[in-house]
């Protein structure tokens, strides 16, 4: 079948096999051009099929050597409909380790299940023995809770009054005002469930409890703060609110590994272009003039320099590794310069529909979108015909 992109506002309902595994090539050569790691041996993957997720799990293998299992929920082709982004991704992952002749292993189903759990359990037992590092980078916006049988659905709100503010339609360039209604208690409890630090938690305690955590093991999940443009619907609203009980459960993680030499960390990331940043208002407009200062201050990374970043420079790194007064890892620091700051505030006040592109780089952020998906990429024939069925080797 001939594969186009088809979307539905935030969402592209298609991907391209081809250009998919183009996207993880260019990640793993990324990686394998720059000096090796002395890092983990054995790792998992809690969500490891797109953005920061499937780019801790190219620099594990390509960069350290180690041997990965990745979890994720993504869906294979069937009739007309292509596979999800992320199976592709992971396909070509898959093939790419084996080539290198690194183990990889992949588990497809509810990582907030105590079946999915329980499945991985048995296979880090059979196949590795024990992991040294555990990557949390699942997002979701619904969550079962395992025990209580109780669905949650998370939101992305301001809490404690309405906000409004620019943002952009980065299909066609329309700048609009977006406001956005304060969330619920019930709201705020349900986004905190699915995106806070219980299942990560869990996840940590089965690992133990079953003995296949190493001793000396690292763990990690990854958030975001920004700028104050953004704080209203991101880090002081709803979704903020989920990630400080995120960076509460890192503190207690850590507690609890430190005894047998262990570690947890949350690392606070740059602003990129993922199908979950672009669902918050606001936030593609401001990644869309971020982006373009940074990258004339040559200053910019994707997910893959920022993860190869984080593994070699802090988690991996010479020394103990940095963190701010929080505890947290910050490999935002070329984001949250002052000068970075101080040019995108400028630039935002103006903002309009009819100089977005020339003041942003909005051109770059719906190109990066849909490359997401496997569109938009370079040495693809697009009109071609392509197979959607595509195997995952070593799928378990």
């Amino acid at each position: 079948m001939i594969i186009q992109p088809k979307s539905r506002g935030f969402i592209c309902t298609t991907a391209h096999p081809e250009g998919c595994a183009s996207q993880v090539q260019r990640q793993v050569d990324y990686v394998k051009s720059k000096p090796a790691i002395e890092g983990p041996r054995n790792v998992l993957v809690v969500g490891a099929s797109t953005g920061y997720g499937l780019a801790s799990r190219i620099v594990s293998s390509f960069g350290a050597g180690a041997n990965t299992i990745g979890i994720y929920f993504d869906k294979a082709a069937e009739g007309a409909r292509t596979a999800s982004a992320g199976w592709y991704n992971s396909a070509a992952f898959e093939q790419a380790a084996a080539e290198a002749g690194v183990k990889s292993y992949s588990i497809v189903g509810d990582a907030f299940s105590d079946e999915i759990k329980a499945k991985t359990i048995d296979l880090i037992r059979t196949e590795l023995g024990q992991i040294d590092l555990v990557v949390y980078s699942v997002a979701s916006p619904r969550r079962t809770h395992p025990v209580t049988g109780e669905t949650f659905s998370s939101v992305i709100k301001p809490l404690g009054g309405t906000y409004t503010n620019k943002t952009v339609n980065f299909h066609n360039g329309e700048v609009t005002e977006a406001t956005i209604e304060p969330a619920t208690e019930d709201e705020l409890r349900q986004t905190i469930a699915v995106m806070g630090g219980e299942d990560w938690q869990m996840w940590i305690d089965q690992l133990q409890a079953a003995g296949v955590l190493a001793e000396d093991a690292t763990t990690v999940a990854y958030s975001y703060i920004g700028p104050a443009i953004t704080h209203a619907v991101y880090r002081d609203g709803t979704i903020g609110a989920a990630k400080n009980d995120l960076e509460a459960t890192a503190k207690r993680l850590h507690e609890q590994l430190s005894t047998s030499g262990g570690r947890a960390y949350v690392s606070v990331n740059k602003a990129l272009v993922t199908q979950s940043s672009s669902a918050i208002p606001v936030v593609p407009l401001y990644i869309s003039a971020l982006y373009k200062i940074m990258k004339e201050n040559g200053t910019h990374e994707g997910c893959i320099e920022q993860m190869y970043r984080l593994f070699s420079e802090r988690l991996y790194g010479p020394g103990e590794t940095a963190v701010d007064e929080k505890g947290l890892i910050r490999v935002d620091d070329l984001e949250m310069k002052p000068e970075i700051q101080a040019a995108v505030a400028t630039v935002w006040e103006q903002l309009t529909t009819e100089n977005v592109y020339d003041l942003s780089d909005l051109a770059g952020y719906r190109r990066e979108f849909f490359q997401l998906f496997g569109f938009e990429t370079n040495g693809i024939d697009y009109e071609a015909d392509t197979n959607p069925e595509v195997d995952i080797p070593n799928l378990r």
